[in-house]
């Protein structure tokens, strides 16, 4: 949703800044990961959502539940559990995870494939990736059945659509005119 990524953009860059100043991006990002999946869990959710909670108790709710964290990784859930942001923390991370990526020079690829891709062909396809525009770049693939075959390919703005069903797409189009 447009509007929680609005919402969640100060606080991904608050958090990028301690991190980068404290030289501590891989450790922030991991945190983010796991206070992410904390959050997403339904039974969080309805803590959150329970207007009985005190503000107290939720942080220390999900300061348990989250594991080990730093002292500015402690405050910077109290400020999202006093602001009432914690629900937008799935967000804070995906903006987090740009800007570190942005920081270091690495581009992330979401590949999508009809069939499930063995470690030797994520890694050529990486390394093809990678040559193609110059820099490192981390991928994240799933199985996408409806793809008939083939894979779709997101990075950043660009796509590149080698599937079955989009060549199939595109000859439809192209019969349309």
């Amino acid at each position: 949703m447009a509007e929680n990524v609005t919402i969640a953009r100060p606080y991904a860059d608050a958090a990028f800044e301690l991190a980068r100043g404290a030289g501590a991006l891989g450790p922030w990002s991991e945190v983010l990961d796991r206070l992410a999946a904390v959050v997403g869990d339904a039974g969080m959710q309805a803590c959150i959502a329970n207007p009985n909670l005190s503000a107290d108790r939720l942080a220390g709710l999900v300061l348990d539940v989250a594991g080990t964290l730093s002292a500015e990784q402690q405050n910077f859930v109290r400020v999202l559990v006093d602001s009432e942001r914690l629900q937008v923390l799935p967000e804070i991370r995906d903006l987090f995870v740009v800007l570190k990526n942005g920081h270091e020079g690495v581009l992330e690829a979401k590949i999508a494939s009809a069939f499930p891709l063995d470690a030797a062909a994520q890694a050529s396809l990486k390394a093809d990736l990678e040559a193609r525009f110059k820099t490192r770049i981390d991928v994240t693939v799933t199985v996408d059945p409806e793809l008939i075959g083939g894979v779709r390919i997101a990075i950043g703005d660009e796509v590149i659509d080698a599937s079955v069903r989009g060549k199939l797409s595109n000859m439809a189009a192209a019969l349309k005119n």
